[in-house]
Parts: C-alpha cells; structure tokens; sequence
C-alpha cells in the first residue's frame, strides 16, 4: 500500500532508531518437528510490553495453509533502507512479513500491521512459481534494499544441489522479478548476506546444499570439509562477484554476517560454527583495507569446546561421542545498533555470550548466560526445576540495545542430531547494561511449551524493527 509520507518507522540514522518507541510485540516463525500430532507452521505473536497484563504471552497465532513449510528466517518487505538518497522507495510501509519455508519454499505473505495481535496471510508466492522464476530453491534470508527484496537461496530449481544464490523480488508487487547474480565467480554454497549500503558492497556466507542440510548434519562432509568456509564480495550495482574471502578448510559452517549499522564503516563480525581442529567456535571480522581497497578476514575470538568426563560421554548425543567433548556451535550472532555489542548464540553449550566489540579487532567478554545445553541442560529463573533442552540459537536485539532475545531450535534435522530427545520450545528475553555489559534474565519472560502449541520456535522479529532487519544510509 503506497503512503504519502515515510512509514514513521523507517529511520535516516541507526543513531535515530535507537531512540525511536520500544517494541510492544515480538513476531516468532514457528514449525512442527514431528512431536505430537501433525501441526502447521505458524507465526506466534508475544507481548514484549512489560506494562501490559500479557507480558510474555503468546498473544497472537496465524497457521499457514499447508504443513511441513519448515518457517525459518523472516524478513520485513521494507525497512529504513527506503530512505536512502541512491535509490528512494518513500512511499513504501514496513507492513508484510516474508515467513519463508525453508524446506517447501514457499513464501507467505504476513500483514501484522493494522493489528498485529491478528496477522493475515495476504499473499503467497508457491513453489512452482518461485522456482520457476528466481532459479533458486530453499528461501533463507531476507532483507529489504534498493532495489527490491533480495532473499538468500540454498539450492537450484531443479534439485538438491547448489549453486544458492539471492533472489530479487519486487517492492511494490511482491512478484518475482530473477535471478540477482550477473557473475557469481566461484560462489557455489549460500546462506546469509548483508550488505555495506553506501560503498555498493554485498557479502555473503556458505552454509550447504539442501542435500547437506535437510536430513541433519552430514558427518562425512563435515570432516572432509564440505561445508561452508568462505566469504563472498560482490558489487551490488553490477551484481558481479569481487572476492571470495577464504578462512581454511578446518573452519566450517560460515554462518550468520551482521555488518557494521554505521554506514560510514566498512566492517564485520560473522559467527562459524565449528572447527575441526579441536571442535572450538570462533568469530572473525572481515574490513575493507582503506576506503577503496580489498576486503580481508581475521579470527578475532576463540571458544572453546568443552570436554566430557569419561563417564558422563553416554550422555552425548551419537554424532559427539568419538569426540568426548561439548563443541560451543556458534549458530547465530547479532550486533547492537550502536555497534557496541556482539551477542553469540552457542547451541552446544548453552551459553549465550556478549562481546564488547567498541575495537572490532579485539572483542572482550562483558556478559553470559547459560539455558539449555547439551550436557548443561540449565533451567530458566522462572522454572528452576524445569531443565531445557536447546539452547539460546536465534539472537534478536532490540533499537536501543537494552533488551535481548533468543529461541532454542537451530533447523529441525540439525536439532535432533545435537538434542535427539527433542528440544521442545522456549523464549528468553534478558536486560542489558549497556554502559559496562552485562545481562540479566527477566523472570517474568519466559513463553514455552504449550503455550507454543506443539511447534518449536526459530527467528523472531520485533515491532518496527531491530538489529537484524534494517540498513540506514546516515550516519
């Protein structure tokens, strides 16, 4: 729907979002994992305003049409990147969610602004369609630019195999409009982009084909170094592949890209998952040399696996018993809006990391938590007696840095190779110090179990934006 002002939750500036309403509702992508009886996917609506009676609830439900979508990411059809002077799209609303199945890929439609208590599917895209006319399959991320929606692809039309590229949608119609690559040099694998919106810069990381990923983790490929590993630059206006930034075979699974907000900066921290050295995790941040030079990478912090006692190994899921030890599995990372904090998601372990990242070349631990766990299995302060299975995974920040969220399922195959007695579904939500780091659990936030009704709970997005959904072109 065309407006005739900016949609007043688009904001030039990070520094303004920051300061813009806190969130009232947060929007999660739920999915059934084959646990009781068959359920559709759904996106579950949570009160976040700790005025209101609700607070913590689920407070809102909308089933999508069909089952076995596997909801996974989600993304707003416009963001704060409408505002930029290179390519304005002003008259354009942050009103639709693209809940994207990941396994069916398919994509929905979600109109949750008018009542976002009560969302409705107002289009979908199909199958058949998105394949046909995108070349891809297996939607992953979305983000709102300049031109269009881009969205992430992990595999072909055709089958189950790469390459995975990024798709370009339409703003206004919400059609297909292909491929995005013109030239993706030796890019084969896919998974997140983002982007340096002023410099004309897109990266993109490597997770694995649908075939490496839809029946859970291949162990073989894994130790033969088959999954992601790699970096892509590509120039965003000529849609043409740069430099592929290589961190070494022992370092797998390149995850979750969050850039610097500031778009002045040409910076960035991405989480990867496990080494197969000694199973630690690790985050690196990749910068460009100069204004107008190369981009380069570095290990900037290590975590390290955490070994087993002989005899508590029977313990360990089969996939972790030859290793005798708890890999951290950093699965998702997010940075604040001011680019203070780096938030890490380790879903072996179950903790939950912040990294004061004010020098990006050098993180410093500031603050921890730890729910779930694979051997931890630690319970929330709201129900001490209630041990959690998965662990903090997807990480969401709020505008103004000062609250914190996580989900506990990582992609349903993937859990139960890590958690093979279920993970259930739980929601954490903790405060921040955001003058010296430090976070704390609110007790009275803890949506879970039933209250999920059967599906378990990935990304989440929050009201009118967050650290992971918006671009701005002013410092």
């Amino acid at each position: 729907m065309a407006t005739w002002k900016p949609d007043p939750t688009f904001y030039p500036s990070p520094g303004m979002a920051a300061v813009a309403p806190d969130e009232k509702h947060a929007f999660v992508a739920t999915f059934w994992r084959g646990e009781g009886e068959p359920n559709k996917d759904a996106l579950a609506v949570v009160s976040v305003d700790p005025d209101a009676a609700d607070f913590g609830e689920v407070v809102g439900w909308c089933e999508m049409p069909n089952y076995g979508d596997e909801l996974h990411h989600h993304g707003w059809n416009a963001c704060s990147s409408a505002l930029c002077p290179n390519n304005p799209h002003p008259h354009i609303e942050r009103r639709y969610l693209l809940m994207m199945g990941l396994r069916s890929s398919r994509i929905h439609f979600v109109d949750v602004k008018d009542d976002p208590r009560s969302p409705k599917i107002a289009k979908i895209i199909e199958p058949e369609e998105y394949k046909a006319k995108s070349g891809y399959s297996r939607p992953h991320t979305a983000h709102c630019g300049p031109e269009g929606i881009y969205i992430t692809n992990l595999g072909t039309a055709e089958g189950d195999e790469g390459p995975g590229g990024i798709a370009l949608l339409d703003h206004d119609t919400f059609e297909v409009k292909g491929t995005w690559e013109k030239d993706r040099g030796p890019q084969y694998l896919a998974y997140d982009f983002w982007w340096h919106i002023n410099h004309d810069r897109l990266i993109t990381s490597e997770w694995g084909t649908p075939r490496q990923i839809e029946n859970g983790l291949i162990v073989e490929d894994l130790l033969a170094g088959k999954y992601g590993n790699k970096l892509h630059v590509f120039d965003l206006v000529s849609r043409k592949h740069l430099q592929a930034l290589e961190l070494g075979p022992q370092y797998q699974l390149a995850l979750e890209l969050r850039p610097a907000h500031d778009p002045d900066q040409q910076y960035g921290f991405i989480g990867v998952a496990v080494s197969l050295e000694d199973l630690s995790a690790s985050i690196w941040c990749w910068r460009r040399e100069g204004k107008d030079g190369d981009f380069t990478i570095h290990k900037v912090y290590d975590i390290p696996a955490e070994p087993v006692a002989e005899e508590d190994v029977h313990r360990l899921p089969d996939v972790l018993k030859p290793f005798k030890a708890v890999p951290p599995l950093v699965t998702d990372v997010d940075l604040s809006v001011d680019d203070r904090f780096l938030y890490v998601s380790c879903f072996g372990t179950g903790r939950a990391i912040q990294l004061d990242v004010t020098d990006p070349m050098n993180p410093r631990k500031v603050g921890e938590i730890q729910l779930g766990g694979i051997m931890s299995r630690a319970s929330h302060p709201a129900a001490p007696d209630l041990p959690l299975a998965g662990a903090p995974q997807m990480v969401e920040v709020s505008r103004d840095g000062k609250r914190v969220y996580w989900t506990n399922s990582l992609y349903g195959a993937w859990d139960d190779n890590f958690y093979p007695d279920g993970v259930g579904a739980w929601m954490a939500m903790a405060h921040i110090d955001t003058e010296q780091g430090g976070m704390t659990l609110d007790e009275r936030f803890f949506p879970h179990g039933a209250d999920f009704r059967g599906n378990r709970v990935h990304q989440t997005h929050l009201e009118g934006g967050d650290a992971s959904s918006d671009s701005y072109c002013y410092s």
